[in-house]
Parts: structure tokens; sequence; C-alpha cells
């Protein structure tokens, strides 16, 4: 009886007592596929995995937390949004304010460059793709060059000196100085050139140019030159030209504009797409040390 007695009491002091704490419970994991057509199923999926492992939803609180982590979520994702549309506002900004930086850059340096020519006696034509002078103008196109010459009011055409030859031009009032007298730019068909008195105090004077594939850098030889790269023809002018021709003017002005921006011309990309055709078709020889000229 001792023995049994001493293993019951034995046994009794290794028994844990009823106040001890039970295990930890293990967590779930809840995993399910998302549908961005229907949001709403993954929401509904997660509300039954909440019913199915715990009592949360029983809590009478339950469903303002969710309504409150709900409207926590769409808060977020605003600030968010609003964060990333001010990024895209900065970066915008910066990068206008860069172009803009960049486009004054290079208004002041063609500013400078036109100063430099004017400096070398070379001009920024006027609208009319001439020049605007002190004691007359010209304008020009491709086909015809006009000058005007103001005088006083009520000038008639008895007092008019303008004698128009094929290389040389002189205009003036008779008893006084010619107000222009020199050897024309360009050869001209006298036989279509003529002049008349504009507002009795303008001489109007057409000159039909002999080339007419060829801007005219200056009215008489010695006057001051314009920048030809700079002469830009109006699209209706443009128009009443025939095919040939306009393709031509065309090319010239496309020529003028690379030109302008240190870009190859029409005939040097076509060299440059021949070459390269040349190559792609001998790929075995070496091409390292080639140059167009």
């Amino acid at each position: 009886m001792a023995l049994i007695s001493e293993y019951e009491e034995e046994d009794s002091g290794t028994k844990p007592s009823s106040s001890a704490a039970s295990p930890p419970a293990q967590p779930s994991t809840f995993t399910a596929p998302f549908d961005p057509s229907n949001p709403l199923g993954i929401v509904e999926k997660l509300f039954d995995f909440l019913a199915a492992e715990c009592d949360y939803l029983s809590n009478a609180a339950a469903e303002k937390e969710i309504a409150a982590a709900a409207k926590a979520a769409k808060e977020k994702r605003r600030r968010k949004e609003e964060a990333a549309a001010e990024r895209e506002k900065a970066d915008a900004a910066a990068k206008a304010s860069e172009s803009n930086k960049r486009l004054k850059e290079e208004v002041k340096d063609e500013k400078k460059k036109d100063e430099k020519k004017e400096e070398n006696g070379v001009r920024v034509p006027n609208k009319g793709n001439g020049l605007d002078l002190d004691n007359y103008s010209w304008t020009q196109t491709l086909q015809e060059v006009t000058v005007l010459v103001p005088v006083p009011h009520g000038t008639k055409s008895r007092f008019v000196v303008c004698d128009i030859k094929k290389n040389h031009l002189k205009i003036g009032l008779k008893g006084q100085p010619p107000i222009i007298e020199g050897e024309l730019y360009k050869p001209i068909k006298v036989d279509d050139c003529y002049w008349s008195i504009e507002d009795q105090n303008t001489i109007s004077i057409l000159l039909t140019k002999h080339d007419q594939m060829e801007w005219w850098k200056t009215l008489v030889k010695g006057g001051p030159e314009i920048d030809t790269q700079k002469v830009e023809p109006e699209n209706s002018k443009l128009a009443d030209l025939d095919p040939e021709t306009r393709q031509t003017v065309e090319k010239m002005m496309f020529d003028q504009r690379q030109k302008q921006m240190g870009r190859p011309t029409s005939d040097e990309i076509q060299k440059q797409d021949i070459l390269k055709k040349f190559m792609a078709e001998h790929p075995e020889m070496d091409f390292s040390r080639a140059k167009i000229n």
C-alpha cells in the first residue's frame, strides 16, 4: 500500500494544472486568384475565409472597422495618385523650362550668328526675301525681283531716269545723282522688265530673272548682301510653280534648313544611304576608314 501511495503522489506532482496556458493558435494562410474585372470577388472570398477561420465578423464593431479600413485604403491611393500627378507636373514643368532655356539659347546663338554675318556684310533678308535700305528696297521670288524707290510726292514719269539692261541697272531722277546704279547680281530678261510710278511717290521696277532657279544675294554687285539660307518663299508662291520647279525649290529650302541646323543636305543623305547599302551588301569589306567627300 505504501508503494502505491508513493506512486500516486509522484504522479500527481507531474500532472499539469488546469490553470496552465493552452498552446497558441497557428496562423492560417489565405490565397485567392484576383480578377481585375471583378475586384469584389476576392473581397467576398476574404470574408468567407474570415467567417470560416474565426468569429471576427460576429463582432459588433467589425462592420465599422472594415468600412474604416476601406476608407483608409482609398485615401492612401488618392494621396499616392496626387503625389504621382505632382511629380509628373513637376517633371513636365522642368522639361518645359529646360526646353525654353534651350530655345532661348538657340535664339541667342542665332542672333549672334546674324550679328556676325552683318558685321561681315551679310544680312538677314526682309519679309520679301530681299533687303530694306535707306534709299530703296528690293524683294524677290525665284522668277522676279521687285525694286521700290521712294521719290518726292507728285513725281512724274518724265522726270525719272530708268535704264534697264541685261546686266546693269540705273535708277534716279533727272538732274540728280543716280539712286541706284551698278552691275546686277545676275542677268535679267530685259524684254520682260518694266517700271512705273506708284501713288505718285514710288518708282516700282520689275526685273525678270534669266536664271529662275537661284536666289539673289544682292541687287547690284558690291551692295549689301543677304543670307540666302534664311530665304523663306511663301507657300502660295510654291503652289504656282510647275511640279519640277516646285520640287527643286522645296529641295533647296530643305537643304537650307539642314545647313542652318548643321545637318546633312539631301545630296549628302543620299550619298550616306548609298554607302550604307553598299556596306550591307559587302560585309566582308572594311569600311572603318571610308569617308564621303
